[in-house]
């Protein structure tokens, strides 16, 4: 009886906020200004009904095929309103979840629970299965949930829609189901033009400098598709094969550079991981792609001994400028780079702006958290937590003109050190512990900074 009453309450708690999110996104949906009885949405309601209620699976695909057309037409702010509908019109029945549960209770067989089950799903996800059947139906759901995302800005009240929407796409995107192919300068051409479209790291200008990450031998490409996106790439991670774990992006990607046999090459550099479908953000591949790369070039490559990344720090210049204001005592960062900024720095004055500036990286790697305890830097989160290590901190590491906005020039280092991948993703599942060389340590410990406590954003 006790277990019965704490799920009666759950369950309560359970109705009480699907109510309440229903009140609110409708409340949003129909505020002043927005037209009612609109034809466009009206039209793509009665397709979902129909859709919904249909038994032919011919017909089934014609209507989601009809409805991915008549929704493909729609404005932002229509889309907005059909999520909208979604979150209110195709939610649980609330009074047929309790009456399912209360036969349960009754009698908790098998039937009654299968029953719970199904009166619980919101329709609108078996209408997201449907939508699937339709001919081009999985690539059509990933870019409606792209338009989710945008219209959950406004209303984020709409993320009890992209709950269910996410519910299935973890399933369909299974790694089980995902395909790893190395991409190279012989790769037909509509995807190589997708690789310099979707590159979210390092810009990639023109052809030639495509060609100079494709073609030498000790450089690699790989990335992960999906049956149902055809040539459309889902993640892509650009690889450097050397003999020395490297400090700077544009040494590596240098023009002139001497090309290195892959037979003598010791370190596999990941230096670039790009999501490429933004309807799939928060559903995680690079952790799987990562660790079939290392599978596959050891394979072709068994001396390869070491296994890094060269990253940027995003979120480094912001925080380090909040830290600045917020102290009295800290120079700032233009007195820092100095007057004509770091891009002009002679190796005498870098050298001095890398003192002052990696014992503040130190301190922003280490120490900067977020609300919720998890480092500050994404990167960061990614390859810790993918068992990384914090290897090394590299100022000047990217010079570009992104790289000096977004990271003041600073890149990091992370170590896979394959025997100790998986301790060290365990202590930062469980602690959000940030495993880091004794180099990098030694680094914060500076004693103009020891003991100063750090402001953190998030």
């Amino acid at each position: 009886m006790f277990i019965d009453r704490r799920l009666s309450s759950l369950l309560d708690t359970l109705i009480a906020r699907g109510r309440a999110l229903q009140r609110r996104t409708l409340s949003r949906a129909t505020r002043p200004g927005a037209p009612a009885g609109d034809a466009p949405l009206t039209e793509l309601d009665t397709l979902c009904r129909q859709l919904l209620s249909g038994r032919g699976e011919a017909s089934g695909s014609k209507a989601a095929q009809t409805l991915i057309e008549r929704y493909s037409a729609l404005s932002g702010e229509e889309r907005r309103r059909f999520f909208a509908r979604l979150g209110t019109d195709y939610a649980p029945d609330w009074d047929a979840v309790r009456a399912a549960f209360r036969r349960h209770e009754e009698s908790p067989d098998r039937a009654s629970f299968q029953q719970l089950s199904r009166t619980l799903e919101p329709p609108r996800q078996e209408l997201f299965r449907r939508i699937n059947r339709a001919p081009g139906g999985t690539p059509a759901l990933v870019q409606m949930r792209a338009d989710l995302l945008k219209a959950m800005r406004d209303t984020p009240e709409l993320g009890v829609v992209d709950d269910d929407l996410v519910h299935l796409l973890r399933s369909w995107f299974n790694r089980g189901f995902l395909v790893m192919e190395r991409i190279g300068w012989s790769t037909p051409a509509d995807l190589l033009e997708r690789i310099i479209r979707y590159e979210a790291v390092h810009h990639i200008g023109a052809w030639d400098e495509l060609r100079r990450r494709l073609l030498p031998p000790d450089r690699r490409c790989y990335a992960f598709f999906h049956p149902a996106l055809a040539n459309d790439p889902l993640i892509f991670v650009e690889v450097a094969l050397t003999r020395a774990i490297p400090e700077s992006i544009q040494a590596l990607l240098a023009p002139e550079r001497e090309v290195l046999a892959p037979e003598r090459a010791t370190t596999a550099v990941f230096y670039s991981i790009s999501n490429c479908q933004p309807g799939l953000q928060g559903i995680s591949f690079g952790n799987f792609l990562i660790k079939q790369v290392v599978e596959e070039l050891l394979r072709e490559l068994p001396g390869l001994d070491t296994f890094v990344t060269l990253s940027p720090v995003p979120g480094f210049r912001k925080w380090l400028e909040r830290q600045q204001s917020d102290s009295g005592e800290m120079p700032s960062l233009a007195t820092i780079l100095g007057e004509k900024g770091a891009l002009a720095a002679t190796p005498a004055s870098s050298a001095a702006i890398a003192a002052e500036i990696l014992p503040l990286a130190a301190d922003y790697m280490l120490d900067a958290k977020d609300r919720d305890g998890r480092p500050l830097d994404p990167v960061a989160r990614f390859h810790l937590g993918n068992g990384a290590r914090l290897e090394r901190l590299c100022w000047p590491g990217d010079v570009s003109a992104n790289g000096m906005a977004g990271s003041a020039g600073l890149m990091v280092n992370y170590l896979y050190d394959l025997a100790c991948v998986e301790s060290n993703h365990e202590a930062y599942a469980n602690n959000y512990m940030v495993a880091a060389s004794a180099a990098v340590h030694r680094q914060r410990a500076r004693p103009h900074r020891k003991g100063k406590a750090l402001r953190n954003v998030g």
